[in-house]
């Protein structure tokens, strides 16, 4: 089987012949048919997660599938074979850059009816890590105001959209280029980052989506009110991370040293930062997907690659200049 597989940290992956996946008795086989691309992805090839991340060597690289079900293990219930399905399989089944990929039911989903398989494809970890930052996390209410960085990227085009849902009153950052874009996806304020600086402007928000990091968390905390919170999702990770996924103390004193600066800056200000690595849930996704259905939601891809050109793909992740997400699609 085909699949692009990472080698070694900080180098480019490869395209190599791999085992044919082991479909577990509660696993769907899902024949690839579109595979997004997301910056964890580079995160992850460069390195910069092995620390609490780490892989066995080679791995198929991927976080993304949307395809047709071509096997079941015995105890599957809920999907058949020929279903057309998405995910975000959990970290240790990653590998969605490939032909064919296993994946536990509980991570997979019916794609929404109304939704390519590409825009199905696209959707899995941005829309799940939207939603567990405004809803599991952010518990966002109507009437709240909430900040979500970088509006025009993956994450933050269905942030803005599923804020807006919840009857909340958005305000983001792109570049100027962007505005008009993000206006109709829902936001009701818009700064161009590159000429205005979001904290001069802005203030009283209950909470702000980070995807950005360094001086804009610093920033983030600031426009806040009182008791409001950053949630970041490319960190610093905190000990509530490392408790999450059963980390060792050493660990979880790791991770709390990562974040301590972030943590007190917070504390001083009378505010909340809470790290957010997103994790798996066919649940959540059938409720993203009835969203999009009803049209509360609309996946945005901005640029698609053929599963031919996946390390040209890859290489693209981090350099901007696409709206939404690009997929990897394989006929």
């Amino acid at each position: 089987m085909r699949a692009f597989v990472m080698t070694k940290y900080q180098e480019p992956l490869q395209e190599a012949e791999v085992p044919e996946p082991v479909v577990g008795e509660h696993d769907v086989l899902v024949q690839v048919q579109a595979a997004g691309l997301n910056v964890v992805d580079e995160k992850i090839r460069s390195g910069a997660f092995k620390s609490f991340l780490p892989f066995e060597l080679p791995q198929v690289m991927g976080s993304d599938v949307a395809g047709t079900v071509i096997g079941v293990g015995a105890k599957v219930r809920e999907l058949a074979l020929g279903d057309q399905v998405h995910a975000h399989p959990r970290m240790d089944r990653m590998g969605t850059f490939a032909e064919r990929i296993a994946v536990h039911e509980a991570d997979v989903a019916l794609k929404p009816e109304t939704a390519t398989l590409e825009e199905a494809g696209s959707l899995p970890l941005v829309a799940l890590t939207a939603w567990q930052a405004l809803v599991e996390k952010g518990n966002v209410q109507p009437g709240q105001r909430v900040l979500i960085h970088a509006g025009a990227g993956g994450v933050g085009t269905i942030a803005i959209q599923l804020a807006k849902h919840l009857g909340a009153t958005v305000a983001t950052t792109v570049s100027a280029g962007n505005i008009d874009f993000v206006r109709e996806l829902g936001a009701d304020s818009v700064v161009d980052y590159r000429n205005q600086d979001f904290e001069q402007l802005l203030d009283g928000y209950d909470l702000v989506l980070d995807s950005v990091g360094g001086e804009t968390l610093e920033k983030s905390l600031r426009v806040l009110r009182p008791g409001g919170k950053v949630i970041g999702i490319v960190g610093p990770p905190d000990a509530a991370f490392a408790r999450e996924r059963g980390m060792n103390p050493v660990l979880r004193l790791v991770m709390a040293a990562l974040s301590s600066k972030v943590r007190r800056q917070a504390k001083r200000l009378g505010v909340a930062y809470e790290f957010l690595f997103t994790h798996p849930s066919g649940d959540q996704l059938r409720q993203i997907g009835a969203l999009v259905d009803k049209g509360a939601l609309r996946p945005v891809v901005g640029r698609v690659y053929d599963f031919d050109q996946t390390l040209e793909a890859v290489q693209s992740i981090g350099k901007g200049g696409i709206r939404g997400k690009a997929v990897v699609t394989r006929a």
